[in-house]
């Protein structure tokens, strides 16, 4: 019965607003692996894009990808550039006062600290974060100085340049940047708990859209081909629901 109702909400939430507008519009950064990325055909791809693409499918609704910055994402969504934002974006209360979110669609991640000197300074020392994230936010706030860069890469090759001591972004980001770095970077302290994990933002008048979004999203926990997702693109120690 269960399932049987939110297939009967979904049907509902997508066809009205299938009859509102023909094609979304979902905006992603492209430079947050494996959340989302540029792949060798130049294209859109990543945990996101793969996700969003099933559920656009499942709803029964044509979408197409907006490669876009990162800094920008919230007030050109306001203005109407396209219709929905699929970039990594946490869900804080500071951003639910200007736009709205489905159910996350990643659950509550830790962001981590990573520097090539293990015995970096985190909390009196200058951190490198990508602009406008909640760990930017963290850091402003946390003694440190902040060094605020376009993307996470930039913030990763600040630190190697000598620009930062560490930089602090979403620990599943990192995770490969770590590993793969043969012991040029390093873990720093404890990972921290940031965000009510990952949603997709939508402008608050758009209730429609979010519903639709919100049942294909349910749908896909209830069914456990969300989690199944997750581990494709996160390995094995990827979060469940």
């Amino acid at each position: 019965m269960k399932k049987i109702l939110l297939a009967s909400a979904l049907i509902a939430a997508s066809a009205g607003f299938a009859s509102a507008q023909d094609t979304i519009r979902l905006a992603t950064e492209g430079a947050y692996p494996p959340f989302n990325l540029i792949n060798d055909s130049g294209k859109p791809d990543g945990f996101e894009v793969e996700l969003f693409d099933k559920m656009c499918e499942m709803a029964e609704v044509k979408c197409e990808w907006v490669v876009t910055d990162w800094d920008g994402m919230i007030p050109n969504l306001q203005s109407g550039n396209y219709d929905a934002i699929v970039a990594g974006m946490s869900i804080t209360d500071e951003r639910r006062e200007v736009i709205d979110f489905t159910q996350n669609y990643y659950p509550p991640a830790k962001s981590a600290y990573a520097a090539m000197d293990p015995d970096a300074d985190i909390k009196g020392g200058v951190v490198a974060a990508q602009i406008n994230t909640i760990q930017a936010g963290y850091v402003a706030e946390s003694g440190a100085t902040l060094l605020e860069f376009a993307t996470p890469d930039e913030a990763v090759a600040a630190v190697r340049n000598g620009e930062a001591d560490a930089v602090f972004a979403d620990s599943d980001y990192l995770k490969p940047v770590v590993e793969e770095s043969n012991g040029q970077f390093a873990w720093i302290d404890q990972p921290v708990p940031l965000g009510d994990g990952i949603g997709m933002g939508v402008r608050k008048s758009d209730t429609e859209l979010k519903a639709t979004f919100d049942a294909t999203i349910q749908t896909m926990k209830d069914d456990g081909s969300l989690n199944e997702l997750m581990s494709k693109w996160f390995g094995d120690e990827a979060p469940q629901f």
